[in-house]
């Protein structure tokens, strides 16, 4: 038999084939986006919570810096009254008012009607409407550009001259962004097609949205009042209580525009009837704070998911056997759970965390029994275990399934790797003698016979390094010597390679070799999905075979 060939393993001996991923028909459409989604929350929740609170948080704190908006509406009512030389032509009148609503809506928009409603509420000097002091992006600017100008060559300001003209632009210039600022904050519209039309406006002050909705309401009487009182005056047949009636009907809307109210005498000549004057708001329209809120709780956790996806796509390593498999197209024969202080099998199971720690290695042991079937044929077989780095936990690994497998009544003997949680310690320790270790023996050309090995809990215990560094760079593992001692071992039952890092050193690649199967260790969340991927190229290279991965420490 050789054991230094990757051989194949019989398809009907094993439960998974080993070179076959098994079919996922659940892996499209989205119940199964659902649950990788619902997989990531779960494993990220902290970053997912984090970022949740962090976007209310801001979202709070934005909303509550925002001053709060009122609002006010005066609903307006056209209805042209009917004269009596029209009073037969009543089928053209009402196609000439549906024509003419929209014109009326425009007079309302008008700078010259908006302009009169500024004038009159004295709303040049208002705060809210005024120039508004700069930002946190402009004052940077200003910085900058200030800075710019002393790198130059620190250019001074002309001096000023004609500081009444100037003032004067700048008041101007005030006054226009001011009526801007205004025409902004006003709005008019129909409501459908109707002869209804609202006028609203928003302010921080909350009296002054209904005064300028209710003098926009009675500007536009004055002037449709004003202008038939022109055409009254005009005409040859006018009476004169026809013309002290729109006389008492244009003062009435003038002061009514002044102090923001509506008129205080009926205005049957405005073409228009107030149906709703505007009050002054209860509470503020604006901000919304909870839907603030909510929004930017919902902006949160899309960034924590955003977050994530990044996350998993810059991070590479190891999480679970499903993961590792898909990547690598190499079964995961074992996941070890992390236990505090787990240092092998003990003989009593005393808590939860122990019978976790000996299930998952009773699940190793089971699988790899699955797995070399074929091999075994009533003979012992070698079984190398290997990690990439040091830290990945191989020998807990291995000293848990020596400790198994002799429990059961065979002989299991454990060429063990020094690793850095084993100082070298203890009463058996031996490894200054050639005797005492396989690098030793290798480079003395002992035979098996002569080899010491340590007895600890029913297991054979032989290290592989030695602790003369001289044995250790002139042993040469590749040597038939060393076959030998395997197979000595292996006459006796099964035998398992606790084998160095690979990163540190080439001598797993040749011990790996002699073994039957080779398991790759990668522990969960620090091992890299390259470097499993690295370690199982790397041995195969070497004729080894690598029939699976295992998960350490994965929770």
């Amino acid at each position: 038999m050789m054991f230094n060939r990757p051989r194949p393993l019989d398809i009907t001996s094993r439960v998974w084939r080993m070179n076959e991923m098994r079919s996922d028909d659940s892996g499209d459409g989205p119940i199964a986006l659902l649950r990788v989604l619902i997989a990531l929350a779960a494993r990220y929740k902290i970053s997912l919570l984090t970022c949740l609170f962090a976007g209310l948080m801001l979202a709070g704190l934005y909303a509550y810096s925002l001053p709060p908006t009122y609002k006010a509406t005066a609903i307006l009512l056209l209805e042209p009254r009917r004269s009596a030389a029209s009073a037969g032509a009543s089928g053209n009148e009402q196609s000439l008012d549906l024509n003419r609503a929209d014109s009326e809506l425009q007079t309302i928009k008008s700078e010259r009607l908006l302009s009169g409603v500024f004038d009159s509420l004295k709303l040049q000097r208002s705060p809210e409407l005024g120039p508004q002091p700069p930002g946190v992006t402009d004052k940077l600017l200003g910085y900058i550009r200030s800075w710019l100008d002393t790198a130059e060559g620190g250019k001074s300001a002309p001096p000023a001259t004609g500081s009444s003209s100037i003032d004067s632009t700048l008041v101007t210039n005030a006054d226009i962004a001011a009526f801007l600022n205004f025409t902004k904050r006003i709005s008019a519209r129909r409501v459908g097609q109707s002869f209804v039309i609202e006028i609203e406006y928003a302010s921080s002050d909350p009296t002054l949205p209904a005064r300028v909705a209710n003098a926009t309401v009675s500007g536009y009487m004055f002037q449709v009042i004003a202008f038939k009182e022109q055409i009254a005056r005009a005409g040859t047949d006018a009476l004169q209580g026809r013309l002290d009636s729109l006389a008492r009907q244009v003062d009435a809307a003038r002061e009514a525009m002044q102090s923001g109210t509506l008129p205080s005498i009926p205005t049957p000549d405005a073409d228009a009837r107030v149906i709703g004057a505007a009050l002054p708001p209860l509470g503020p329209s604006a901000p919304r704070k909870s839907l603030i809120i909510a929004l930017g709780g919902v902006l949160g956790l899309l960034g924590g998911f955003g977050f994530v996806a990044i996350k998993l796509a810059l991070d590479r390593r190891v999480r679970d056997g499903k993961e590792l498999s898909r990547e690598l197209d190499l079964l995961c024969l074992g996941s070890i759970p992390y236990v505090a202080g787990a240092d092998g099998v003990p003989w009593r199971i005393t808590n939860l965390q122990q019978e976790r720690f000996v299930a998952a290695i009773h699940d190793l042991r089971t699988s790899l029994e699955i797995a070399c079937t074929s091999l075994r044929n009533e003979n012992s077989i070698v079984v190398a275990v290997v990690a990439w780095t040091a830290d990945a936990g191989v020998s807990t690994i291995c000293r848990g399934l020596a400790e198994l497998i002799s429990r059961s009544d065979r002989h299991v003997t454990l060429f063990k790797a020094i690793d850095d949680d084993d100082d070298g310690s203890g009463p058996a320790d031996n490894r200054m003698s050639p005797t005492g270790s396989l690098a030793g023996a290798t480079f003395a050309k002992l035979m098996p016979d002569q080899l010491a090995f340590d007895e600890i809990g029913g297991v054979a215990v032989l290290p592989i390094h030695s602790a003369d560094v001289n044995a250790n760079l002139f042993a040469d593992f590749r040597n038939p010597r060393v076959r030998q001692i395997i197979d000595a071992a292996r006459s006796k039952g099964d035998v398992l390679l606790d084998l160095p890092a690979l990163c540190h050193s080439t001598d797993a690649l040749a011990l790996a070799a002699y073994a039957d199967v080779v398991l790759v260790v990668a522990r969960a969340g620090q091992t890299t999905i390259e470097e499993v991927s690295e370690s199982v190229q790397m041995l195969r290279r070497t004729g080894a075979n690598v029939v699976g991965t295992v998960i350490n420490r994965a929770r």
